[in-house]
């Protein structure tokens, strides 16, 4: 049975997963002790889950081939598919290229019709 407190509410011990990450803590494999409720207007209330900071564990480690790994998917988020640079930032979805390539009209488009 999982506890519903309101917000401002909950007691001591209780944390959600960002608050364990800032402490530099994981869940480990405990379920969901209890449910946060933040009521809101014309709608459902947001709800967050809280895990108790006794039971958690520590952090994993960032290892040399995760960090390799992270860094590459990084790198392509960052890759415009069409010009092939490293734009510096991540390229929205929305645009699916970096916004030079989306502002450049394509040469074979004539622009004064």
């Amino acid at each position: 049975m999982v506890s519903i407190y309101r917000w401002h509410l909950a007691p001591d011990g209780l944390a959600t997963r960002r608050q364990l990450r800032a402490l530099g803590l994981r869940p480990g494999g405990q379920d969901v002790v209890a449910e946060l409720h933040r009521p809101r207007r014309r709608r459902g209330p947001l709800v967050a889950y809280l895990y108790r900071i006794d039971h958690a564990r520590p952090v994993r480690p960032m290892t040399p081939g995760r960090a390799a790994a992270l860094a590459a998917a990084m790198r392509a988020r960052r890759t415009c598919p069409n010009c092939r640079t490293d734009v510096g930032y991540c390229i929205p979805r929305s645009l699916g290229m970096c916004v030079p390539c989306h502002d450049t009209p394509p040469p074979w488009k004539d622009i004064t019709s």
